[in-house]
């Protein structure tokens, strides 16, 4: 069973496995610098659907089947699926639910939804109420856009701190890592040579070992185009939390990734890490929403958010990383903005949410 350490993180003693990703893309997404890390890039946003929403939708679909056929499972092998997206009531994530006929529990953290979904699909295989949970997270920057900004058809001018919500989705199979999912998995990465597949040849995985879970902060931003300024005291919030109560320092992990930060808010994060924390964010440190665009190539001004945005980079680029062996310590903290249309429009703060997943190829 999982120990409490500290005061926000708890230690998973079985450290469930992550025995399967899948992550699909925008045609934006699909021209940055992870592009080869994605399972699928579509054409259009729309995706042959008749709308946006209809469009998030089909992808949240295309990741959680693409992530059950990689590991060589059907719905009816998973206990519990877990889903969060941006739209109003999570819709996205209900009508996937729909279709898929697993047993489904809807979350909500905002772009901060992808580390919530790993979280509580290892609290449930740690304490035994699930052998597979499917986690998945998606966002479309058309509908997006025009739910919480302006639509893209309007035309209006950004400022440069605004980011671009990222259009894709992106699911993950947390198992136990003593059941027969995570043996199957094992055995079926250590048959593959290097060069069918990212994964090594002894079938090693990554494990969900230590999660931090974050308490909302509130720096007094307002702006909803500067999320970055928002988040970033969240990030380092939960960063701080994470060290303490583990004894562990930033130089333990091979990589620490924060969500959706953007430019603006990853260079606020490493500031406020060594004002409010007493820790360098240098050597190790990137942003989600900073790798996952060509800032040379792409408008994006300060880089990407929405759900989707650490999903793909974690799912997609750093997954396949560990797999390789580049990485085999990654401290993940998404980051989300608590706030909506009607709590901006009647002038009140944004608060923010960050939370944290330690993931280690030896548990």
């Amino acid at each position: 069973m999982a120990v409490k350490v500290g005061n926000q993180t708890w230690q998973l003693m079985r450290a469930p496995v992550v025995i399967e990703t899948a992550t699909v893309a925008g045609p934006l997404e699909g021209e940055g610098p992870l592009f080869a890390d994605y399972d699928g890039v579509y054409a259009e946003p729309v995706a042959g659907e008749r709308s946006f929403e209809a469009a998030e939708k089909e992808m949240m679909l295309n990741a959680c089947f693409t992530a059950l056929q990689k590991a060589g499972k059907t719905p009816s092998d998973v206990d519990i699926f877990l889903a969060g997206d941006l739209l109003n009531q999570t819709i996205t994530s209900g009508f996937s639910a729909l279709e898929l006929k697993i047993p489904y529990l809807g979350l909500y953290g905002a772009c901060s939804s992808s580390a919530e979904s790993l979280i509580v699909a290892s609290a449930l295989v740690e304490a035994g109420f699930a052998q597979v949970v499917l986690a998945a997270v998606s966002s479309h920057n058309s509908a997006s856009e025009r739910q919480y900004r302006y639509p893209t058809e309007y035309g209006v001018h950004r400022k440069p701190t605004a980011q671009w919500t990222v259009t894709g989705a992106g699911a993950a199979l947390v198992a136990a890592p003593d059941g027969p999912a995570a043996r199957k998995a094992s055995e079926q990465a250590a048959r593959k040579t290097s060069e069918q597949t990212t994964a090594p040849k002894d079938g090693a995985l990554p494990h969900i070992t230590y999660v931090t879970i974050g308490k909302v902060n509130d720096l007094g931003i307002k702006d909803p185009l500067n999320m970055g300024a928002a988040m970033a005291p969240g990030a380092v919030d939960t960063l701080t939390s994470h060290f303490a109560d583990t004894g562990r320092g930033p130089e333990f992990y091979d990589l620490i990734v924060t969500g959706d930060l953007g430019r603006f808010g990853h260079q606020l994060a490493v500031r406020l890490a060594a004002e409010r924390g007493g820790f360098t964010l240098s050597d190790n440190y990137q942003d989600c929403g900073v790798m996952i665009y060509d800032f040379d190539k792409q408008d994006v001004h300060s880089g990407g958010s929405g759900c989707a945005c650490s999903a793909l980079v974690t799912y997609g680029h750093l997954y396949h990383r560990m797999l390789r062996g580049d990485l085999k310590r990654l401290l993940l903290c998404a980051t989300g903005s608590l706030h909506s249309p009607t709590s901006v429009q009647q002038g009140n703060n944004i608060p923010v949410i960050a939370h944290a997943v330690s993931f280690e190829m030896t548990p």
